[in-house]
């Protein structure tokens, strides 16, 4: 992941192509899709793929991790339904570009990474693009409970079980978002849970994820 933090019109005019792809493609979020015209991807990647960063590809990062394809992003931010000031919890900071496209949209934004050599990259990165995104190394299974409850929460990896200690951090009318199912097969699922408390479930298509897994790992 590079450390620069330059942005051009170039790069500008990629991400109004890449815009156009997505609606292409079928999003029709139009606060997801600015978000993305507004975030330069180039900056979360490596520099060997910089010339591809406007690409719909996933492109791996530091600690054995990817970022995801724009599409995918752009999806499951559409699924989480925003409005400005929410309060949303991201599971699986990854390189910051997803927790970016989130502060983008006016909500507040707290990630959580469990591999300490990638926040602490991803960290001085986003300090530097000034973004308020407020970061935590930690297990993805534990949540934040401090800050609970969220309006949204967004899991950005593949999980084989429920995080149920997530979806008890999700406030009442909340929406919770998680690739579920199992290696290279997950579904994306919408997780509602509904002012009484209850919760209801709804399937989406399958991606690639890396795997959600629990504890902090130093790499």
């Amino acid at each position: 992941m590079t450390e620069q933090t330059s942005d051009s019109f170039r790069h500008l005019g990629l991400r109004r192509k890449l815009v156009f792809e997505l609606r292409s493609k079928g999003i029709k979020d139009e606060a997801v899709l600015q978000a993305i015209a507004e975030i330069p991807r180039h900056l979360f990647l490596d520099n060997a793929f910089v010339e591809m960063a406007y690409e719909d590809r996933a492109f791996p990062i530091l600690s054995g991790q990817t970022i995801s394809h724009p599409s995918t992003v752009a999806f499951q931010t559409s699924l989480l339904e925003l409005k400005p000031g929410m309060k949303v919890l991201e599971i699986g900071t990854g390189s910051g570009y997803q927790a970016s496209v989130l502060f983008a949209m006016g909500v507040k934004v707290f990630t959580l990474e469990r591999h300490k050599q990638l926040y602490i990259k991803t960290k001085s990165l986003v300090e530097k693009l000034g973004y308020g995104i407020k970061m935590f190394l930690g297990d993805g299974f534990e949540g934040l409970s401090t800050y609970a409850p969220f309006d949204r929460i967004l899991v950005t990896c593949g999980a084989a079980e429920f995080p149920h200690k997530l979806i008890d951090q999700l406030k009442k009318g909340g929406v919770m978002v998680i690739p579920y199912g199992v290696e290279n097969e997950y579904c994306m699922t919408k997780i509602t849970k509904d002012s009484s408390g209850n919760i209801s479930f709804q399937a989406f298509d399958s991606f690639k994820f890396v795997p959600m897994v629990r504890k902090i790992s130093r790499s």
